[in-house]
């Protein structure tokens, strides 16, 4: 990403504000946490390997492992094979009773036994949509076939790979200024579903006037990109109120993406990844994340990031308050519904979550998906065990979350086709290299029935599914998986010169534990959290 804006530097850190733009900048100047941990994430540990890179990042996608595929990617049986392991009613299908309606398989999940709930204490709903938020932050495939062989260093990464930002701030006031306002160029424009706030929206479909369009595929996803909009705004007006002298866009810009990162480092890789291997890349450096720029691994992008797939539930309540007249069906006054459903399909009030609708009850009360504490806490609700297991309702996807606006449908199939895109290796052969245990083939019996090898050569995102479900319950990635996140995430930072971890910043905005900053310290910062909301508990 590029802002083609002429402005004078930072005073603080003598960093250039053209040199700036395109990355993040200097840490918001702030008293410093101490030595403390945060999360059990050490951040005395949280030091770039040598200097950092002052460099652009790869435009492409690449490999961090030069290994054989997992199966011949040309192969006719191979694709069927993967067409049927990921096929509705398929073993990769948790078969959850979708009749039942989307009220029940929240409020009694032993109605689903092959779709088992995480401990509430290690992850909520919402984790599943903040891993989503940043996936749309650092990559963005828009062009390579499906199914069909092609090269990572072919094919162009749309997303800046450094956790920037750009699918919420686009190019700026002057490269987007669609999505600001037109008469404060450093705020975003935001608009209301009726209620609460919503993304602006094209008149004539209602799709959402955002920098990525993929962050209105469901409605939790847009609440995150109009609640990052809004701590945006509040940010100008801080700044503002501090008398900053130079451009509150950008300085505003920079200290929420900074308030972003820390947030990723030390609150969603130690939940999805575990602290500990957290703080060993952190203090010991990574192993396999061995570029010298900003670069997006398709063993990240295809394989082991898909993991949050399997988090999804099939319905979510919405909120508890948006649809006082609405039907039992859905749970009225709450609104509940399936994250996608064939009947919500032209509906312009969809009976699902899909997103690219505006109603008055179609807004996130958050604490469903974070747990806010006090009184709050008996609403939040937890996401989906990792293991291989997927809703059912991601095996029937609207076509128009789907980029390419082409079938398959089904989730599952597209992820493992995307495997043959690229020739992916198989987790066994990465847990070789790695030197992590390898799973056995009698971990993986239901694959022998295709005669391909699939049990002792198993493609890698399903690989890291089972090695979650067998290593640690499902309850977080395990050690290909987790090593293959951790690296890339955590290495994105370190190769980034304006990445938190390269300025010495530590959390300025409030919060609820000082010197330290989580998801529902953002929402709070955004005024969307339940009390700010008048919500009752």
């Amino acid at each position: 990403m590029s802002v083609n804006e002429d402005v004078s530097s930072n005073p603080e850190s003598g960093i250039g504000r053209r040199r700036f733009l395109g990355g993040v900048g200097a840490g918001v100047a702030g008293a410093a946490a101490g030595a403390m941990f945060i999360n059990d994430i050490d951040p005395a540990a949280a030091q770039t390997e040598g200097p950092a890179v002052a460099a652009a990042p790869d435009p492409r996608f690449s490999r961090m492992f030069n290994l054989p595929s997992f199966a011949d990617p040309r192969s006719t049986a191979v694709r069927n094979a993967m067409n049927d392991i990921g096929k509705l009613g398929g073993v990769m299908d948790a078969r959850d009773p979708l009749e039942v309606g989307p009220v029940r398989l929240i409020t009694e999940p032993g109605l689903s036994p092959r779709n088992v709930d995480q401990n509430i204490a290690n992850m909520t709903a919402g984790t599943t949509f903040v891993g989503q938020f940043l996936d749309h932050d650092i990559t963005f495939d828009a062009s390579s076939p499906l199914g069909t062989p092609a090269e990572p260093a072919a094919t162009t990464n749309v997303r800046d790979a450094r956790l920037d930002l750009d699918s919420v701030f686009g190019g700026g006031p002057s490269v987007s200024p669609n999505l600001y306002d037109p008469n404060d160029r450093a705020k975003f424009r935001i608009s209301s579903g009726g209620r609460f706030e919503d993304l602006i929206r094209n008149t004539s479909d209602r799709s959402a006037v955002i920098a990525d369009p993929r962050n209105d595929e469901n409605m939790m996803i847009s609440g995150l990109q109009v609640a990052f909009q809004l701590a945006h705004n509040r940010a100008v007006d801080l700044l503002r109120q501090q008398g900053q002298p130079n451009d509150v866009w950008f300085f505003a810009r920079r200290m929420i993406i900074h308030h972003w990162q820390w947030l990723v480092v030390n609150e969603f890789l130690p939940q999805v990844v575990g602290s500990s291997l957290v703080n060993d890349i952190l203090r010991n450096g990574r192993r396999w994340y061995r570029f010298n720029q900003p670069s997006m691994p398709v063993e990240f992008q295809t394989g082991a990031y898909r993991f949050g797939h399997s988090m999804v539930r099939p319905s979510y309540r919405a909120n508890r308050s948006g649809d006082p007249s609405g039907s039992a069906a859905t749970g009225a006054p709450a609104f509940f519904g399936f994250i996608f459903d064939p009947a919500g399909e032209g509906q312009s009030n969809p009976v699902d979550l899909r997103g690219g609708a505006r109603a008055t009850r179609r807004f996130i009360g958050w604490e469903t998906f974070f747990d806010f504490g006090g009184q709050f806490t008996q609403h939040t609700r937890p996401n989906k065990l990792i293991d291989t297991n997927i809703s059912t309702p991601l095996f029937r996807l609207p076509l128009a979350t789907i980029s390419s606006r082409t079938p398959p449908i089904s989730l599952p199939q597209r992820n493992l086709l995307r495997h043959m895109t690229w020739s992916m290796p198989s987790g066994q052969r990465i847990a070789q290299a790695t030197g992590s245990p390898i799973l056995a083939s009698s971990n993986f019996p239901e694959l022998r029935t295709y005669n391909l090898g699939l049990d002792s050569s198993t493609p890698l995102w399903y690989y890291i599914l089972r090695e979650a479900q067998v290593v640690n319950q499902g309850v977080r990635l395990g050690p290909v998986g987790g090593r293959i996140v951790a690296e890339t995430i955590i290495g994105l930072l370190q190769l980034d010169e304006f990445s938190y971890l390269n300025n010495n910043f530590r959390p300025t905005l409030p919060s609820t534990t000082p010197g330290n900053f989580k998801i529902t310290d953002m929402l709070r910062w955004a005024r969307v959290d339940p009390a700010t909301r008048n919500e009752q508990p």
